[in-house]
């Protein structure tokens, strides 16, 4: 067995898409003046990203907040890794190395990456969370108050990952995967789309005050339904832009209107609260979209999908952010974005977009 110090960050992400984590990890580490590299392997759902010391680590994670970043779902700052874990003991061999850590931790989460190996190690990080909580407080190393929250993550039965994370700047969910229930309701699964998008993307307050019941809001590309659901369930009044057939319930609902049409034609009569898009379109083509409902003000907040292509990922997803960038400078105005390749994504991102 074996456990060795390291000034690395690990970053949880969408098995496959471990390549376009790493580009972006090594991009905020090239502007923060680091000379890092990736640690990964494909399919795996992590990479480490190892900095050259300790401050250029600092230096990374200062940039790499959870919320900033678009394929990390999770990320961690890196206390050791150990190897040959002994099966019968494997708290004996962690638990040293966290008495070496000055912190104390408000919680400890034991898990895998969302990979099909990992999958596996389910039980066995319930049966080691457990031990763990219960051997922090007898050590009074558990402290409620504390901003700081441990993570262990086991990257086999004998093989894992101590890390710490600051819990106002990580996911607040483990593995950064928010476990949401499909709505028997809804008509598609694809409203598991928007609600983890309106959780993971937008705070509480935001929430509040951006999403009140009454606003009005334009879903385009809306058959049958399945983000218009998401919207009337927080009462807010819908133009639902198909030329699909939408959810007969959703239309006895009273807060929605179906207008049969082009999705890239459809324009608004009035400025609306919301635009919410999620039609199966080349990138470059929605994003152009997008930025056209931005800079012309007919939206004040827009969530849109970006189906991705299978190479170039990254760049791809670079390119779309100039369109809109560039199109708001044009027009004199100025747009925040937050993307995230959300656990209910598959070859795509999710992207909130807000005219400031």
């Amino acid at each position: 067995m074996s456990a060795s110090h390291s000034s690395s960050l690990l970053a949880y992400c969408r098995p496959g898409f471990e390549g376009e984590c790493a580009q972006e990890l090594a991009a905020l580490d090239a502007e923060a003046g680091g000379g890092g590299y990736a640690r990964a392997e494909r399919g795996s759902g992590l990479v480490e990203f190892v900095a050259t010391d300790a401050e250029a680590r600092r230096r990374l994670g200062a940039g790499a907040s959870w919320r900033n970043l678009v394929f990390a779902r999770q990320i961690l700052e890196v206390l050791a890794s150990a190897r040959d874990l002994p099966p019968r003991d494997r708290l004996g061999v962690l638990l040293p190395i966290v008495e070496n850590d000055a912190r104390r931790w408000c919680d400890a989460w034991v898990e895998a990456p969302d990979s099909d190996a990992a999958r596996e190690l389910a039980a066995l990080c319930r049966g080691l969370n457990a031990a763990l909580i219960a051997a922090l407080k007898q050590r009074r190393l558990i402290d409620r108050a504390s901003r700081w929250r441990l993570h262990v993550c086991l990257t086999a039965g004998d093989a894992a990952f101590l890390a710490a994370a600051d819990v106002a700047g990580t996911a607040p969910w483990p593995g950064g995967i928010p476990r949401l229930k499909f709505p028997r309701a809804a008509p598609s699964r694809s409203t598991l789309k928007l609600e983890e998008a309106l959780l993971v993307l937008l705070d509480d307050g935001e929430r509040e005050r951006w999403l009140k019941p009454g606003m009005r809001a334009v879903d385009l590309g809306a058959s049958p339904g399945g983000w218009t659901w998401q919207l009337v369930a927080r009462s807010l009044h819908v133009t639902a832009v198909d030329n699909g057939p939408m959810d007969a319930a959703l239309l006895a609902s009273g807060l929605v209107d179906h207008l049969r049409a082009d999705g890239f034609r459809y324009r608004p009569q009035r400025p609306v609260d919301w635009m919410v898009c999620d039609m199966v379109e080349q990138p470059s083509r929605v994003a152009a979209r997008m930025a056209e409902w931005l800079a012309q003000g007919w939206c004040r907040c827009a969530i849109f999908n970006l189906k991705l292509p299978m190479k170039k990922r990254y760049d791809e997803v670079q390119a779309c952010f100039a369109t809109i960038r560039n199109a708001l400078d044009d027009a004199g105005k100025r747009v925040e974005l937050r993307a995230k390749q959300l656990y209910h994504d598959r070859e795509e991102i999710t992207v909130f977009a807000r005219v400031v």
